[in-house]
Parts: C-alpha cells; structure tokens; sequence
C-alpha cells in the first residue's frame, strides 16, 4: 500500500512554520510497513487542492492530508475531498455536540463558525478529536482512501496513533522499525567509512548515516512479519556497530539527545556539573536544564562574556586575561576551576572563544574555541576550530562542552 503525504496550509508555503508533520508521519508509516513515495504542500486554495488532490490520488492508494480543517472560510480540505469523491458534507450531531462541550469546558466563547468543523463528508468514518475542535475523517473511495487529520501537532499525532493506527494495520503486510544510533565526535564521512561494509553489504535490516550539526545519527531498519522479530533483528547491528565505533556512540533512541544522556548520566552517577560560558552565551545551561529532572545534578551556570565578569565571578586572574587574552586554553582552564570551585560541582566544563560573524583577527579567526574541564584528577583544555555560521559555532561548542561532561562522568578518556 503507498501513501502521499498532503499539507494543506499557505503558511507552510511562506515558511511560516515548519512542517514536522510531514517528517513524522513518514516515520510512523516506515514502522507500519508502507512506503511513502511522495509528500506535497499546497496552499489554501481550492483550485490548486483539487489539482494536488487529483495527482496523489492517481499516484497513491492512500493520500494523508493534514490541515485545512479549522472553522475559517479558508479551510477546505474536508469540503474539497468530498467533491472530489461525489459525497455530501452533512452535519454530524457528535462532533456538534463534543465542540460545545470543549468551549464550555474551557469557558470559552464559541463563534457559529466552529459548527463547520462539524460538517463531515457523507459516509466517512469520523475520527474523534480529543485535543482540539477539528475531528478527522476517513474516506473510502472507489480509487483511493483519503486520511483527513487537524494540522497542529498536538492533535495530529495522538488521532494518527490512537485512530488511524489501528485503522490501517488491516492492510499491513508487515512491520518495519527503525533505532537511531548517536554518534559525537566524528563526521559523517569517517562512519561512513569505518561501516563502510555494514552500510554496503546489508540489506534487512539496513544501515544508513544522518549528518546532524555536529553529530551524526546512524538509523537502523528491518522488516520483519511481527514487531518482535523486527526489534530482535535489530539488536546484532547495534552491537556491531557499537563495538566497532566505541565510545563515540552515546545514545541510542531518536529523543535521546546529548543533554538526555548527560542529566541521565549525571543523576545516575549522583554528580552535580556546572558550566562556565562566554561564547555560547548560556546554551550549555539551557540546553541542560530544558530535561526534566535536572535540578538533581545542576545547581548553576555562569555566563561570563566580559573579562570583568570572567575575573570577579570565576576568580580568572587578571593578568592571565592581559597576557593570553581571554580566548586562550589559560583563561579557558581557570574558567572551568573556578566554576568548579564556586558552585562546588563535581564537573565543570567552560567555554570561551569567538562565535563571529566579527571578532576574528588572523592570530585568532571566527571559529577558535577553547573548551575545558574540571573534575577530580582532570583538568584538561583542548582548541577547536569551527566552521559555519555564529549559531553553528556556538551548537558545536555547546554539544563538544556536554559530551566532556558525560566522558568524564561514565570515566571515559577525556578526548575530543
């Protein structure tokens, strides 16, 4: 069975928003068995729907719109998808009914307009909208089937899982799961070539490389009759490739982030880091304290981007900022003692360096970066050089900061 994605939504054309949908229903898809050959966004236009309507469905067996289904007069994608098939849109008493107990029960005020969401193509099987006001609906026509879903995420998903899900496993001939390998530390080039005969010589399941800003994502696929057999195909390939990668691999999962496993690491060691930053001006922070749970091992951070404040909140001694200026391995190494000391960590790490797009010279170019640690028996600094833009080189530097954190915490060797 293939599958077209349909986004509906001017915005998305303009870049006003991202289209994650798109992404994560081809994802979802893949681990069902189908195969998603097309995605297309169009804009809310009627002419231009039907025309995107009348090209997936002569393509697709399937054709997933998202969007195009809220109370405005721009929104058409049920009322078009029911032209297209020969139906009617009739008003649907439950989904009536369930739009004004949302707005009671939010003590809202609810417009007239909201009753449209309620009309629904004839004969459709509805899919009920628990996080919104926009039920979804399915259509059965005679050359295709027709998936409507609500464009928000947070109700696109949960009626995707919980609904549609069950809906399509008739027609699945097996079941296709995927694990995300992370790596750190080395570009997508040289895994590349380290799994050279891995990527080459696999077929079920495959192995395929994902360059990310500063990491890479290695993604694991088999196809199997039942969902055990696909996850149990998978494990001797993780181990392959994690024997043959080491320690540069530092999670597994597609939400296991950098900053997952580092409050994870940390909370399970029971060690507090903390971190002192110039360049990235607060990231390292961010980025920990945006997990749950990371109050267990972060207490503070110190964003330090004067020589002032390096001096008075750091205890960097002066004349090394005068000598070696406070992009050098010197500054960077009593940043980290200091944070150390202050907040009484058991880790800090510390970054300084010039993020450009100004600020370079050619002793000191855009992209220097020295990062340091500081734990018990470690006291290291090590230079990076970073190409890109200042966002760029700020991300870097922030993931290169966590993956010291988490190499000194597992006792791994401290490297870059």
């Amino acid at each position: 069975m293939t599958f077209e994605l349909l986004s509906v939504g001017t915005e998305l054309l303009l870049g006003s928003i991202v289209n994650t949908n798109a992404q994560y229903l081809s994802r979802r898809l893949s681990e069902l068995g189908f195969n998603v050959y097309y995605t297309t966004v169009v804009g809310d236009n009627p002419e231009r729907l039907k025309a995107a309507l009348e090209i997936a469905a002569g393509r697709a067996d399937a054709v997933i719109t998202t969007g195009g289904l809220g109370p405005t007069g721009d929104d058409l994608t049920k009322e078009t998808i029911a032209e297209y098939c020969g139906v009617k849109c009739v008003p649907d008493e439950e989904s009536r009914q369930r739009i004004i107990d949302r707005f009671k029960r939010g003590n809202m005020y609810m417009p007239s307009s909201n009753f449209k969401q309620a009309e629904m193509p004839e004969g459709c099987i509805i899919l009920k909208n628990d996080n919104g006001t926009a039920p979804g609906a399915i259509v059965e026509s005679d050359s295709c089937k027709f998936i409507m879903l609500p464009g928000p995420p947070s109700e696109m998903k949960p009626m995707f899982d919980e609904q549609v899900i069950p809906y399509l496993e008739q027609f699945s001939d097996g079941v296709i799961r995927s694990k995300s390998i992370r790596v750190f530390g080395l570009g997508e080039s040289a895994v590349d070539e380290m799994l050279s005969n891995l990527i080459n010589n696999s077929t079920n399941p495959t192995v395929a490389p994902y360059a990310k800003t500063g990491q890479v994502e290695l993604r694991i696929t088999a196809k199997a009759d039942t969902v055990d057999e696909a996850k149990e195909m998978l494990k001797p390939m993780q181990q392959k490739i994690e024997e043959i990668l080491g320690d540069r691999v530092y999670g597994t999962g597609i939400d296991n982030s950098m900053e997952n496993v580092v409050v994870k690491t940390l909370r399970d060691k029971g060690l507090k880091a903390t971190c002192a930053e110039s360049c990235t001006g607060g990231l390292i922070a961010e980025k920990i304290t945006r997990i749950p749970g990371s109050s267990d091992c972060f207490d503070c951070g110190y964003v330090t981007y004067s020589n002032v404040q390096k001096a008075d909140m750091l205890g960097v001694n002066p004349d090394t900022l005068t000598k070696f200026g406070a992009v050098s391995e010197q500054t960077a190494l009593e940043m980290s003692k200091g944070a150390r000391e202050r907040s009484m960590a058991d880790i800090a790490v510390a970054v300084t360096g010039i993020a450009g797009p100004g600020g370079g010279t050619p002793d000191k170019p855009v992209g220097l970066v020295y990062v340091s640690i500081c734990a018990k028996g470690v006291h290291k600094a090590f230079k990076l050089n970073i190409n890109g833009s200042r966002d760029n080189v700020r991300e870097r530097t922030s993931l290169q900061a966590l993956d010291l954190i988490r190499r000194c915490a597992l006792g791994l060797e401290i490297k870059i």
